[in-house]
């Protein structure tokens, strides 16, 4: 094997550094710790049943009309009705059916909703921002590990996040365009990230199998991207020379990840999503929490609530997706929040349909600990035209996760909005 180029060196050098940036993320300064805080209460009031699903929305590529900060400064405060009205939240079902569900909200602080925002400045169409500086994780020794690894796919394809072993938090577009359900839902399915692997084959008799063995072996069971089941085979080299020589050319290409897919339970969306319940704050709920059938072993990354990420470290925030134009692989960035309202982020990170739904993270110190602790405090809702002095300018935004946010996808996590007072 002849040297390796200078130029593929110092590539290799620099994903390490970012990559390691993101995975460690210091930032030299103890003062800046989780905030303590007790949660108002979600509980459940009524549920009812609906009619099935017709499935024959389209997704949107991007969102117009959304009430910008200039816009929400003159709305005027939300009633404790008009709270529990839009955090009311509709179930769907593996077998399509449908439920309502109304809330009552308890012991809520209408000061901790939130934060003073600041005036918008107007910006040019774009999703990536002068220099591209997203970076694809195409290594599972980086793509595999935390915080990396709790990043997913969703089949109608958007990105999401793990919350627990069970649960990925999204974005609600990715399911519901506000009126109906998307084509395809109706057989949605996630796919976590796994390292490609060949299974190991068990020898019968005199190293011979039965026919109908050999086939099973060969045949790996998967639901692709469209949610539907396919079976791949393997092709077998033709002799033992080959063979060898077809792992080692393997072993020695950088894998493109694989993803283990596992169909969906059930599905929440809040009901401020939808049309005709609040068109001013629809991107306020542009959030969605989908149980999957099958638990997963890959560790999941908590929620969290803070009061202003401009006052953190550079401001700055990160999320990984899988991005459209670059297929098959994890993109990870990280950029400062530029504007901030009481629920949404706006900012500069470059980003590609795909990445929406995934979960935007930050990390601070654990009070009263050395530890450091990532928690995710969005969901990044994608490219979006707002309202700014009476004309539409573009933005990459994120939907933050505030008290009563937090709340809520606690309670449909775990079922229990006991384990939901504080953050």
């Amino acid at each position: 094997m002849g040297p390796v180029p200078l130029t593929l060196l110092l590539s290799i050098s620099a994903l390490a550094v970012l990559v390691s940036a993101a995975v460690d993320d210091p930032t030299g300064d103890d003062d800046y710790t989780w905030p303590q805080r007790k949660v108002p209460l979600v509980q459940e009031k009524q549920t009812v049943h609906l009619g099935s699903s017709e499935f024959l929305a389209k997704p949107q590529s991007e969102l117009h009309g959304i009430c910008g900060i200039e816009c929400q400064r003159g709305l005027p405060e939300p009633s404790l009705d008009d709270l529990e009205q839009l955090l009311s939240y509709e179930t769907m079902y593996d077998n399509g059916t449908r439920t309502l569900t109304t809330v009552t909200v308890q012991e809520l602080n209408v000061s901790d909703d939130w934060t003073e925002g600041s005036r918008l400045h107007a910006r040019r169409r774009r999703e990536v921002y002068g220099t591209d500086t997203r970076f694809t994780i195409a290594d599972k020794q980086y793509s595999m590990k935390y915080p990396f690894s709790t990043s997913v796919k969703i089949s109608t394809g958007c990105s999401g996040v793990l919350v627990s072993p069970k649960h990925v938090l999204t974005a609600a577009h990715c399911i519901h365009n506000g009126t109906d359900y998307l084509d395809g839902v109706q057989k949605l399915s996630v796919g976590v990230l796994k390292e490609r692997s060949r299974r190991k084959k068990g020898r019968k008799g005199k190293g011979r199998k039965g026919k109908g063995q050999r086939k099973h072996e060969e045949e790996e069971e998967e639901i692709d991207e469209n949610g539907e089941i396919e079976e791949k085979q393997e092709r077998k080299g033709k002799g033992k020379g080959k063979g060898r020589r077809n792992r080692s050319r393997r072993s020695t290409v950088s894998e493109q990840p694989s993803f283990r897919w596992t169909r969906v339970k059930q599905m929440q969306v809040p009901k401020g999503w939808f049309k005709g319940i609040s068109e001013n704050i629809v991107a306020d709920y542009d959030y969605a929490i989908l149980e999957l059938k099958r638990a997963q072993k890959t560790k999941y990354m908590d929620l969290g609530v803070i009061p202003s990420v401009k006052k953190l470290p550079a401001g700055r925030i990160h999320f990984s997706g899988f991005d459209d134009d670059r297929p098959g692989n994890l993109v990870y960035r990280f950029c400062s929040v530029s504007e901030e309202s009481n629920d949404l982020l706006y900012q500069y990170c470059d980003a590609k349909p795909g990445s929406s739904g995934s979960g935007v993270y930050i990390r601070l110190k654990e009070p009263g600990k050395k530890k450091w602790k990532r928690k995710i405090i969005g969901v990044f809702s994608g490219h979006q035209w707002v309202d700014v002095n009476g004309a539409q300018q573009d933005y990459n935004v994120a939907v933050r996760i505030t008290p009563l946010k937090y709340a809520q996808i606690c309670r449909w996590v775990h079922g229990d909005s006991s384990q939901c007072q504080g953050t």
